[in-house]
């Protein structure tokens, strides 16, 4: 996906962003935007390199609704007939437009109808509305797809719940499209429409061999191999790997994850050694799971599963005594104040800092702040000045700081 606007505007985002190749064809560009003369021109720009142009009219994240596109736009009808209008006239390929469905069947038909008498040539149906999300995703509804699908006669694809090849072909039994589109799916395997889980590191030294020949930025590699590996890299054991791949900045680097991975797992790919199922990874009563180092796809629990989680988690949070530290004056330590605490402890070593890494800071246990220079009491300015005043007794570091400011004050 492009963002029209900056696409249109900026030579170097339209280089980076939009590479391609003749192998690619044929190629659809997707943009999203809510302007239909930038769309039309972004459009405009890319025509003579794709076969045709898909508008995103499907993205649920939130930069989707600060910026006033993707499925936020589905609510804005009027401004969607211009925006298609605008493209189509622009230039002389077909618009496409891929979509969510409403929660109400109907309004999700009339909203296809709508887009088909707009000009759209080609629909992308995903079984879900805007608010299936992250772990609220849930299953796609084909009920939706299909009830579309009746309803239009422009070319249809349906899109959700595609884990394997078997899923595919019963989406086009069931819902009777032209065709159906994976997204996160075949980013977890991407030989999914060969039917076949390959070997991770196998198909990800394939991909580097295709990155070698087409070069592209080393953050579109580390994404794609991150949804590789996703399996492997939920074991601690594999956290150097993960760390590799997070830093990694030249294909040398992202050859050695799939090496070391590789090393690491063949010997139980090869069945060299039994791989220990003490966890029932790869088992689950008589169900058989495809071992960690083997394509697959991601499967997030249900809507209903986390949001009782997520109620679980409150009630212990609230159970649990999480204000146990108290002030030097016997108040218990404020949640704002933990939070300093825990986001201070959390910053970067300096290069001032000692050379084993650690940094001594006020012996006065709920302040962060730094060890005062010349403190005899090893605490910071402010709780020696405290200390010195409540208990009457005597620190250089406070007799320095008096000095400095009566001189300041002279």
């Amino acid at each position: 996906m492009l963002h029209s606007n900056i696409f249109t505007k900026d030579s170097k985002y339209r280089k980076e962003f939009f590479t391609t190749c003749q192998e690619d064809r044929p190629l659809i560009v997707q943009f999203c935007g809510n302007e239909p003369d930038i769309m039309a021109a972004a459009a405009k720009l890319v025509e003579k390199d794709c076969d045709a142009i898909d508008v995103n009219l499907g993205c649920p994240q939130s930069i989707a609704k600060r910026g006033r596109y993707g499925a936020f736009l589905q609510d804005d009808w009027t401004l969607l007939k211009r925006i298609i209008a605008a493209m189509s006239e622009a230039v002389a390929i077909p618009i496409t437009c891929k979509v969510r469905v409403f929660d109400n069947i109907d309004k999700s038909i009339e909203y296809a109808l709508m887009l088909q008498s707009a000009g759209c040539k080609l629909l992308t149906v995903h079984g879900r509305t805007r608010e299936q999300k992250g772990p609220l995703t849930g299953v796609a509804s084909w009920k939706h797809i299909k009830s579309v699908r009746s309803a239009v006669s422009i070319p249809m694809f349906a899109n959700g719940n595609i884990q394997c090849l078997e899923d595919v072909y019963r989406c086009l039994k069931y819902t009777e499209v032209d065709g159906v589109m994976s997204a996160e799916g075949i980013l977890t395997n991407p030989a999914l429409f060969e039917g076949i889980n390959p070997v991770t590191w196998e198909i990800a030294s394939e991909y580097l061999l295709l990155v070698e020949k087409y070069p592209c930025p080393s953050s579109f590699i580390r994404g794609h191999l991150f949804k590789i590996f996703h399996k492997i890299f939920t074991f601690e054991t594999n956290t150097k790997e993960r760390e590799l791949l997070a830093t990694a900045q030249n294909l040398d680097d992202f050859r050695q994850v799939c090496i070391k991975i590789r090393d690491k797992y063949s010997v139980f790919h090869e069945g060299t050694i039994n791989f220990l199922d003490d966890d029932a990874i790869t088992r689950q009563g008589y169900d058989l799971i495809l071992p960690p180092w083997i394509c697959q796809p991601y499967v997030r629990i249900s809507p209903e599963e986390h949001t009782q989680k997520m109620e679980l988690l409150s009630k212990q949070q609230c159970n649990n005594d999480k204000r146990i530290l108290n002030e030097p004056d016997g108040n218990v330590l404020s949640r704002k104040k933990m939070k300093k605490l825990r986001r201070y402890m959390r910053r970067p070593t300096k290069p001032d800092e000692k050379a084993d890494g650690t940094r001594e800071i006020c012996m006065n246990i709920v302040c962060p702040n730094p060890l005062g220079a010349k403190c005899a009491y090893k605490l910071c300015k402010k709780c020696c000045r405290n200390k010195c005043f409540e208990e009457d007794c005597f620190c250089i570091a406070v007799a320095h700081l008096s000095s400095q400011s009566g001189v300041n004050r002279q």
